[in-house]
């Protein structure tokens, strides 16, 4: 879905979601550096692993949030972040995961006249990314990436939000 930080930003504010970890998965090597992943070379992408209470948002809901805030059509870039490692791609944990992200990627395909680009695999490893990473736009909401870039999605969620938002 792009850049981590933005990922992360969006899916917190979400009832029901406990957690978002910036990450990198789907790579070569182990335990990658954010250098390693910004060459584009590693493999990996930067993901958001989320935790979430299913008695609060379905997974299928997850899968809405996720089509909502991001465009899917491009492949390896949103907005100004290009490269393999701001892919997009859903990466599953079970075979029910799997045929709920197959169905939501049809149904949301035919509303674009341009392919969806979104890949959908197995997630093989997952490692957490630096700490500095982490709930960067809640430590940072006025650097200029926050502030032009996850900020307007924000604003944007607000209105158009699939799911019920949290008070933050």
């Amino acid at each position: 879905m792009g850049c981590f930080w933005c990922s992360e930003a969006l899916f917190l504010r979400f009832k029901g979601v406990k957690e978002a970890v910036c990450g990198y998965a789907d790579g070569k090597t182990q335990h990658p550096t954010y250098e390693q992943v910004c060459t584009g070379e590693s493999g990996y992408a930067e993901v958001v692993r989320v935790t979430f209470d299913p008695a609060q948002i379905s997974y299928v809901q997850l899968l809405e949030i996720f089509w909502e805030i991001h465009d899917p059509t491009t492949l390896n870039r949103q907005g100004n972040d290009e490269g393999t490692q701001y892919r997009s791609v859903i990466l599953y944990e079970s075979e029910g995961q799997r045929k709920f992200a197959e169905a939501s990627k049809a149904a949301v395909s035919a509303k674009f006249k341009t392919p969806v680009m979104t890949e959908i695999k197995p997630l093989q490893v997952f490692y957490p990314a630096e700490d500095y990473h982490q709930h960067y736009f809640k430590k940072h909401p006025h650097a200029p990436y926050c502030a032009y870039v996850i900020g307007p999605k924000l604003q944007k969620l607000e209105v158009h939000a699939p799911a019920p938002l949290t008070q933050e």
